[in-house]
């Protein structure tokens, strides 16, 4: 089985929905903020704005194209609750077209982005690191934090110490990925050795989440380091039990560990920094919204990933695994370092200087407007 690819872009525009014109004018703290990323693109060099860019002084509505992507997975709920009930559009406004694009990994959506195909994208810490650091820094800037924790290591129920791992087959999403990193490094510390091939004392055989389930139920791994909701169905479905509860990996941020954020590609932020200011707007809003009532939003996370995948998650599983998250803006920029750290430490990771990676102005605007805390990258 090979994962399914990802289908054309599509249009989230809805003719004919009215909005109040409210919606379409920035928080006057962001009045002064978009006009000052605007002078700077405008004198560092980068592609002037064109002439869809709206005016600056905050009379103007955002006009032109967002290009936004995200992934059919429970980690992503707020992007598919702000998809699903028009949240995205009201805050972007009549002028932008919304278009949407879906991925099944970290490094197909930072092709995209490298290559100018999306703008903007929901994607986990170690992809976008790799992205960072592919373009020098360059290409993109992390603009707010989704969601925290909700992965773990689910073996078989027989195995319940560390030391039992030795000659065991796990499974991470992909190689690389953030799970995979996190797997690599803490077995690392538990002393065992593993290579990028599949060898070494544990035997780590990268697959699709999908894979993985069926992989463990038809008894061809032993474990999986995996995010949820799989982790849920590695547990209800395949009979396993966690071994491992990352955010007991992550003392220094008492528990918090970033697993999705948002970025932007930094020549769509210098060119259009009003629809990247509303943007940020219905992400505030899908948050609030997931946050409201996880149960009420399940049906709609769980209908959001059937229109993608073809295929229906249990809405009690995705209960289940939203409660093992929690959606917040802050970014948790320690835990984003340290995975650099890790993957360095692992081999799938050369240094790389993170100064610049984050670009907080916008979203610390709104919340400032909003009457809310700050968050530091």
């Amino acid at each position: 089985m090979h994962p399914a690819p990802a289908p054309p872009a599509r249009s989230r525009r809805r003719p004919g929905r009215s909005r109040p014109a409210s919606r379409w004018r920035l928080p006057p703290v962001l009045t002064a903020l978009v006009a000052g990323a605007l002078l700077i693109a405008g004198c560092g060099g980068a592609t002037s704005a064109t002439e869809d860019t709206p005016t600056a002084d905050g009379g103007g509505a955002p006009s032109g194209t967002l290009r936004l992507g995200y992934f059919p997975n429970v980690t992503h709920a707020p992007a598919l609750v702000g998809l699903a009930e028009g949240i995205y559009e009201d805050a972007l406004g009549e002028g932008v077209t919304l278009e949407t694009r879906t991925f099944n990994a970290g490094g197909e959506a930072v092709e995209a982005l490298l290559s100018g195909a999306i703008d903007a994208t929901y994607i986990g810490p170690n992809p976008a690191i790799n992205g960072y650091a592919r373009s020098n820094g360059e290409a993109l800037r992390i603009i707010a934090g989704t969601t925290s924790g909700g992965a773990y290591l689910v073996t078989r129920p027989d195995i319940t110490e560390p030391s039992q791992l030795a000659g065991t087959t796990l499974s991470t999403p992909a190689l690389g990925n953030t799970q995979d990193v996190a797997l690599r490094a803490w077995l690392a510390e538990q002393g065992f050795e593993t290579t990028v091939e599949g060898g070494g004392e544990v035997a780590i055989q990268p697959q699709e989440n999908a894979q993985i389930l069926e992989t463990f139920i038809a008894g061809n791994i032993d474990g999986a380091w995996v995010p949820e909701p799989w982790a849920t169905r590695l547990i209800e479905e395949g009979g396993g039990h966690v071994l491992v509860d990352e955010r007991d990996v992550w003392p220094q941020t008492e528990g918090e560990y970033v697993t999705t954020h948002l970025i932007v590609a930094t020549s769509f932020l210098e060119e259009q920094p009003e629809i990247v200011a509303a943007l940020l707007q219905g992400h505030l809003d899908a948050i609030d919204r997931t946050n409201e009532d996880p149960a009420a939003v399940a049906e709609v996370v769980a209908e959001g990933i059937s229109s993608v995948t073809g295929v229906s998650p249990d809405t009690g599983v995705v209960t289940t695994a939203l409660g093992n998250l929690t959606f917040t803006t802050d970014p948790i920029a320690d835990s984003l370092r340290g995975s650099a750290d890790d993957a360095i430490a692992v081999d799938l990771l050369e240094p790389v200087d993170l100064d610049g990676i984050y670009d907080l102005t916008l979203l610390n605007g709104l919340l400032t407007e909003r009457g809310e805390s700050e968050v530091a990258g």
